[in-house]
C-alpha cells in the first residue's frame, strides 16, 4: 500500500492527533510510510505515541503553533503535507426554553471556546503551514477535517456546525490561493462514526437534552438514517486521508469531500 500512496519519507504534520480521527489517521500515514508527527494538547513534546514524535500544541495560541511548525522543520527540516483536524464540540441550545439546563444553553464562553479552536485554530495551522510550503517550492497538501453537519445544520451543535461551515469555505477559498503554488487545500466531513474516547457520559447526556431526550432513547438504529445501514469506521476516513494527500488525488482541490455513508446531503 505505501508503494501504491507514494507517501514514503513524506513528513506529515497531524493536530489533534492522539485520539479519534486524527490518531486513526496518523496511524494510517504512518503505515504507509510517512513520517507522522502528532500535534495535540494531551501529549508532551518529545513524547512518542505509537513511534510517531509528539509536539505539545494548543492550535488557538498562535505563538504555540509558530513554535510547533518550527520544531517540525528542524527535527525534519520540511513539511509535506497538514492534517488539520484538532477540534472540539460542545453541545448546546441557542435557546434552553425548558430552562432546566442553563449550561446547555450558547453563551460568549461556549462560542469563544469552539471559533477559538475550530475556526481561528484551523487557520492559524494552516497559516504557518502554508508559509513552509511556500518557501519549500515543491508543493504540498492540506487536508482540512470538517463535518456532515457543517452542510446540514445539526440540532443542538449550531456553533459546532458554523465552525465546519467556516472550514468548507476557508477550503475553497485557500485552495483558490495557494494553487498557484502547487499546494492543493481539500477538506474530509465525516458523519455518524463509530463511538470513541471523546464521546463522554457528559457529551451524550448533553446532547440528548439538546434534542429534547435522554442519551438512552438516542437513535442508533442507523439502517434508517444511512443508506449503507451503519456507523463508519475511523479507517475509512484515515484511509481517505492519506489518499487525498498523495499523488494519485493531484487534481482534487478546493472540495470538501462527505464520508457519510449517503447520509450527507450537498
Amino acid at each position: 500500500m505505501s508503494n501504491w500512496l507514494g507517501l514514503d519519507g513524506k513528513v506529515i504534520l497531524v493536530t489533534g492527533g492522539a485520539s479519534g480521527i486524527g490518531k486513526a489517521t496518523a496511524e494510517s500515514l504512518k503505515d504507509a510510510g510517512a513520517v507522522v508527527v502528532v500535534a495535540d494538547m494531551s501529549v508532551e513534546t518529545g513524547d512518542e505515541l505509537d513511534g510517531m514524535y509528539c509536539i505539545h500544541c494548543n492550535v488557538a495560541d498562535p505563538a504555540e503553533v509558530t513554535a510547533m511548525v518550527d520544531h517540525v522543520v528542524e527535527k525534519y527540516g520540511r513539511i509535506d503535507c497538514l492534517f488539520n483536524n484538532a477540534g472540539i464540540n460542545r453541545p448546546c441550545l441557542l435557546v434552553d426554553v425548558a430552562g432546566d439546563h442553563p449550561e446547555y444553553e450558547l453563551d460568549v464562553a461556549k462560542f469563544d471556546q469552539l471559533f477559538g479552536v475550530n475556526v481561528k485554530g484551523l487557520f492559524l495551522v494552516a497559516q504557518a503551514v502554508a508559509r513552509q510550503l511556500i518557501k519549500q517550492g515543491d508543493g504540498g497538501v492540506i487536508v482540512n477535517t470538517s463535518s456532515a453537519s457543517g452542510k446540514e445544520g445539526s440540532e443542538g451543535q449550531s456553533p459546532y456546525s458554523a465552525t465546519k461551515g467556516a472550514c468548507d469555505s476557508f477550503t475553497r477559498s485557500w485552495a483558490k490561493e495557494l494553487g498557484k503554488y502547487g499546494i492543493r487545500v481539500v477538506a474530509v466531513a465525516p458523519d455518524i462514526m463509530e463511538a470513541t474516547a471523546l464521546r463522554s457520559e457528559a457529551y451524550d447526556k448533553a446532547l440528548a437534552y439538546t434534542r429534547g431526550t435522554v442519551p438512552e432513547k438516542m437513535n442508533t438504529d442507523y439502517s434508517k438514517s444511512v443508506p449503507l445501514g451503519r456507523a463508519g469506521y475511523l479507517y475509512e476516513v484515515a484511509d481517505t486521508v492519506a489518499f487525498l494527500m498523495s499523488e494519485h488525488a493531484g487534481y482534487i482541490t478546493g472540495t470538501t469531500l462527505n464520508i457519510s455513508g449517503g447520509k450527507s446531503r450537498g
